[in-house]
């Protein structure tokens, strides 16, 4: 099978800020639709440095974040849910460092996605080693918000609790994958 035999696949990214339910939601999608999502790159390579991350880390989250996607998509029936995907990094990296390398925004300027996921903060925060700023959610969700209004792809807010949150997200897919 080449690429031309290759059928197209809608690809959901859900991005925003730490705790509001990603990778939950992303595990029911990926159940709903029959289908695959790829997780967050970023958790199992911290998990494995033996130092903390620095700013240089993020380039390499960003590169296996990618190649994670790619290699989920061979598998994904109709839609591939991505657990996150560059803007995650991006706003990380300028929440943090104060910039973002020019080559993760080479890849969001010319990674091709159908949906945007952008969840709010109103689930509980839950204690994770890796999570950094419990007080600073609602300012790190506008500004996704502010980059989700500042791109051409189509958003959505998730909000509500997790079964509200859900049939959102069903929605927004259902009339992503109803256009051809």
């Amino acid at each position: 099978m080449n690429a031309f035999d290759l059928p197209a696949i809608k690809k959901v990214a859900i991005i925003g800020p730490e705790c509001t339910g990603k990778s939950d939601l992303s595990k029911f999608l990926a159940e709903h639709y029959n289908t695959v999502w790829n997780p967050e790159y970023a958790r199992g390579y911290i998990d494995h440095l033996v130092r903390p991350y620095e700013e240089y880390d993020l380039l390499t989250i960003a590169h296996g974040q990618l190649r994670l996607e790619d290699e989920w998509t061979r598998d994904a029936n109709r839609v591939l849910i991505c657990d996150t995907n560059l803007y995650v990094i991006k706003v990380w990296s300028e929440f943090k460092y104060g910039s973002c390398h020019k080559e993760i925004l080479h890849h969001i300027a010319t990674r091709k996605y159908d949906l945007y996921l952008l969840t709010y903060v109103d689930l509980p925060w839950q204690e994770d080693p890796q999570r950094e700023h419990p007080n600073q959610r609602e300012e790190l969700y506008n500004i996704y918000l502010k980059e989700m209004k500042n791109q051409s792809v189509p958003f959505i807010e998730i909000r509500g609790d997790r079964e509200q949150r859900k049939q959102l997200a069903v929605n927004a897919i259902d009339t992503i994958l109803a256009t051809v």
